[in-house]
């Protein structure tokens, strides 16, 4: 058996976020003690490993949940799969460090918002169908994009990339402020209205990927500075715990 402690220090995911899991009933503990400490053994190890590889592919830990929960659940399949997607999101990352080279080379000083454009959205909703599959989420976001034209979505992006510049604005102030945490439902209800229902679970997946190294981390800070994205994630990990 080992402790929170010690399964923190050896998959490098923080007790927080293990304390979190064991409360939305993503990962529970082997058992706790008299004391109340969490314990975990080897099969609740090797589950985590399975939910660790999900959030690799930026799956939302609801659907984990209710993947790693079904009864017909098949480890070596699903292992199969996320070898496959792991090795696209390589050739993706692949890319973008050829871009970034480029930009480097270049001189390139302003934030390049191609990556934004409508090509670059119907990309995302394509992965999105891959990775998490016919969600609730999912269908509510198609359903609300098709309805917007060319014009709206660009209105829709330009609004949601000003929401990460003014946490930016805000890099002064603790992630717990009320500033902070205010900006932080002002995120979660452009989300809901405009994209999906976004739940505070939703909210901190949302948060771990933003951290994830991938797009989403190199385009945060590309509009609003290096680090800004760490800041996020932590005011949406303490908006989510209360």
């Amino acid at each position: 058996m080992m402790t929170v402690n010690e399964v923190s220090k050896l998959t490098g995911v923080s007790i927080r976020t293990l304390q979190y899991y064991d409360k939305i009933g993503l990962l529970k503990p082997t058992k706790y003690t008299e004391s109340g400490y969490r314990l975990y053994d080897d099969t609740a190890l090797e589950m985590l490993q399975q939910i660790l590889l999900f959030r690799e592919l930026e799956f939302p830990l609801k659907e984990i949940k209710e993947i790693i929960s079904r009864p017909d659940f098949n480890k070596n399949k699903a292992l199969e799969q996320q070898i496959a997607l792991l090795t696209m999101k390589k050739e993706r990352l692949e890319n973008l460090i050829h871009f970034a080279r480029e930009v480097q080379v270049m001189g390139v000083r302003t934030m390049d918002f191609s990556v934004f454009d409508t090509k670059k959205m119907d990309e995302y909703a394509k992965q999105a169908k891959e990775q998490w599959g016919k969600t609730a989420e999912y269908k509510e976001f198609k359903q609300k994009s098709q309805n917007r034209n060319k014009e709206d979505e660009q209105v829709v992006m330009k609004q949601f990339i000003q929401l990460f510049v003014d946490f930016g604005k805000l890099r002064d102030f603790e992630p717990g402020s009320a500033e902070v945490q205010s900006q932080v439902k002002k995120l979660q209800s452009y989300i809901t209205e405009n994209f999906y229902k976004c739940s505070k679970d939703i909210l901190f997946s949302l948060g771990q990927m933003y951290v994830g190294g991938g797009d989403f981390t190199t385009n945060i800070h590309g509009v609003s500075g290096k680090g800004t994205a760490e800041f996020i994630a932590e005011a949406m990990r303490i908006y989510c715990e209360e």
